[in-house]
């Protein structure tokens, strides 16, 4: 285990699981096209001791945009249940192998926790080196998943929440607002990447969200998310990476803003650029669905493909 590098493999974890400072949690998510129900999922088959993380439930409860970054009070008390603390190093997975953990080890990171890894390859990667999984859910797990979610709702609702156990420090520098998006088109200062498919990006395929068009934001480039990983999935070394960001025509030695379709996906790409010794990565949390819904006038869009 390495602290500049983000990932930590499956034999890693292995030999660590169950050490009291190593705290692990699925993260699973998927696209609502994909008829998938993580929490059942989990509940179903899970690395050993895993707790569950929703990122559907830990989240900002004042907009209707999917899954944004709660506050610091409430992802402390969701945290706080999950019988985290502030010395434990968390790692973190996903059904796929690499979509929504990265998106935890970004929320972890963006509260001041450094101790943050994303297990390489997942859920997939641990089955495929033969280890165990568990296939019943403790009560005790279960509990404090629930617990974690109402705690953000009590947060949100004035009421009072349990004893806060986990200390944030919010690191605004990983946090991009739309209005700093806004900033950044004009000012150019930042290159911009976009993590969604080619289709999706130069506006000629769907968004899986209904009621939102495709397109992309001008100036960004389109580096698709599955380019960080190989078949296995494992994370791409330092070198490969290097390599397809530079192909894509970005400048690694100028600063790097991520986006996506909703905030998840960027993070894999701040994921690999992390690799690669850029750890002040943002994400602009909302995405291209909140740049879509804004006023075309004043938020421009590219909504064919880019020469």
């Amino acid at each position: 285990m390495a602290q500049d590098d983000p990932v930590v493999s499956a034999q890693w974890l292995h030999e660590h699981l169950g050490m009291p400072d190593v705290k692990v949690l699925d993260a699973s998510w998927y696209m609502p096209v994909e008829n998938r129900d993580p929490w059942e999922e989990y509940q179903v088959a899970h690395i050993p001791g895993a707790l569950f993380f929703n990122l559907d439930g830990i989240v900002d409860r004042t907009t209707d945009l999917p899954h944004m970054l709660p506050s610091e009070e409430a992802f402390a008390a969701a945290i706080s249940e999950l019988g985290i603390k502030n010395q434990d190093k968390v790692i973190v997975y996903d059904g796929k192998g690499f979509f929504s953990a990265p998106r935890v080890w970004w929320m972890f990171r963006v509260f001041g926790h450094k101790k943050v890894w994303v297990l390489d390859g997942g859920l997939p990667q641990w089955r495929a080196s033969g280890f165990n999984v568990e296939n019943a859910s403790p009560d005790d797990a279960v509990l404090k998943s629930n617990a974690a979610n109402k705690a953000v709702e009590r947060v949100y609702n004035g009421e009072q929440t349990n004893t806060i156990t986990f200390q944030t420090e919010f690191q605004p520098n990983l946090f991009w607002t739309l209005e700093k998006v806004a900033h950044n088109v004009t000012a150019k200062t930042y290159q911009q990447i976009d993590a969604r498919a080619k289709g999706r990006f130069d506006g000629v395929a769907p968004e899986p969200r209904k009621g939102v068009r495709s397109g992309h934001i001008p100036g960004s480039i389109c580096v698709p998310f599955p380019e960080m990983f190989d078949g296995a999935p494992s994370l791409l070394s330092a070198d490969e990476l290097r390599q397809k960001f530079q192909q894509a025509g970005i400048s690694l030695d100028q600063p790097i803003v991520v986006n996506c379709g909703s905030g998840v996906t960027a993070c894999i790409l701040a994921l690999g650029l992390y690799r690669i010794g850029k750890h002040d990565v943002p994400v602009y949390d909302g995405s291209w669905t909140e740049w879509e819904a804004q006023s075309d006038s004043d938020y421009p869009k590219v909504t064919a493909p880019a020469c």
